[in-house]
């Protein structure tokens, strides 16, 4: 299961974001350093496409697809020099997939640090950018000599000076627009700043009124070198902590009371999916309807192997049809009866929304 750490400075807002995705647990306390060792949770990513399938199939269990979150203690100034939890912290970065940075923009008298979102950005791309410059540093005179006497390592030089000159520069590597094959070769190096990002700006309730023009300036910032806008969502954590300790009932009737809608989470979690190129395929049935996550690209085996190592070792087909369609039919059978699954083999690469049965001999 794919990881996300949530990364900021002390009282951003990212011990309650982990409530508001876990319900509760976690200390959320205005004074640095109140998490320090990291909360590690699971939170089900919503999806209405499954819901549907469900009540087609009449399914007794439904079972959605999942991401991982840990929630990691507050960086300060220095932490690649020592400060704060210095190593401790930056370590706990290296183990997750992907960075959410928490930065907060909400105004409390009662809570002391910064309150620009851009401000903040910059202090912690730096301290992860002299991290990586240490490691790359460290490292690359030893791969230049390995390259002389093994030619194959030349790739994974090059990529390396590309960092290097990247990272003395100050640009984090996810938005230095390396290519796929370079992040791969650096990938054993567990550089910081290659793991995708995306930025979460915590803002109270009367910032939700005028949103955007809270979350352009941080917008400008990442977009400066590519990154999408929609890789910057802003939303009241402290309003979703508080909603999502209430039941499901009580929790919609609050949140769009507030006028809110669904809340901000579920639109996280989707982007954070997307963040790491994950999709979804669905198996659904009167016993159970899934959600199963596969990379982007993966073939028909391969997803089958989400579910068991014996579908993708012993795989022979697969019918499918989208969920939509399989709507539009009502029902397994009636979609087999006027010929809408498609019997696809090896080769076949599902898309996001496919619903699958796999036919495999072991």
């Amino acid at each position: 299961m794919e990881r996300f750490g949530f990364v900021g400075l002390p009282n951003a807002g990212k011990s309650s974001l982990y409530n508001a995705l876990a319900g509760g647990g976690a200390l959320a306390a205005p004074y640095a350093f109140a998490t320090v060792d990291p909360n590690v949770g699971v939170a089900k990513v919503p999806d209405a496409r499954l819901l549907q399938l469900a009540e087609m199939s009449q399914s007794k269990s439904v079972v959605p697809a999942a991401v991982q979150f840990v929630d990691i203690a507050g960086l300060v100034k220095g932490a690649a020099q020592g400060e704060g939890l210095g190593n401790r912290f930056l370590s706990h970065i290296r183990e997750v997939d992907a960075i959410v940075f928490v930065l907060r923009a909400f105004v409390d008298d009662d809570v002391p640090g910064s309150v620009d979102p851009v401000d903040q950005l910059e202090t912690l791309e730096i301290e992860l950018v002299y991290a990586d410059l240490e490691s790359v540093e460290k490292q690359i005179d030893k791969r230049r000599k390995a390259a002389r006497a093994d030619k194959t390592l030349a790739d994974e030089v090059a990529a390396m000076d590309t960092a290097l000159g990247h990272l003395q520069a100050g640009t984090p590597l996810y938005r230095a627009g390396l290519s796929e094959e370079e992040l791969g070769l650096l990938k054993p190096f567990f550089l910081l700043t290659a793991k995708p990002a995306m930025a979460l700006v915590n803002v109270d309730e009367s910032q939700m009124e005028d949103l955007d023009s809270v979350l352009s300036s941080v917008r400008g910032a990442f977009s400066a070198t590519g990154v999408a806008d929609e890789l910057v969502l802003g939303l009241c954590i402290q309003l979703e902590a508080e909603a999502a300790l209430l039941d499901e009932e009580s929790r919609v009737e609050m949140l769009e009371a507030l006028g809110l809608g669904e809340g901000a989470l579920p639109q996280f979690l989707h982007t954070a999916h997307q963040l790491l190129g994950l999709r979804t395929y669905f198996t659904t049935g009167e016993k159970e309807s899934r959600a199963w996550v596969f990379r982007d690209g993966s073939t028909a085996p391969q997803c089958a192997g989400v579910i068991h190592t014996d579908f993708e070792r012993g795989f022979i087909r697969a019918e499918v049809i989208h969920w939509d369609e399989l709507l539009e039919c009502g029902s397994w059978a009636a979609a087999r009866d006027v010929g809408k699954l498609r019997v696809e083999g090896k080769d076949y690469h599902p898309v996001d929304g496919d619903v699958m049965e796999f036919r495999f001999n072991v």
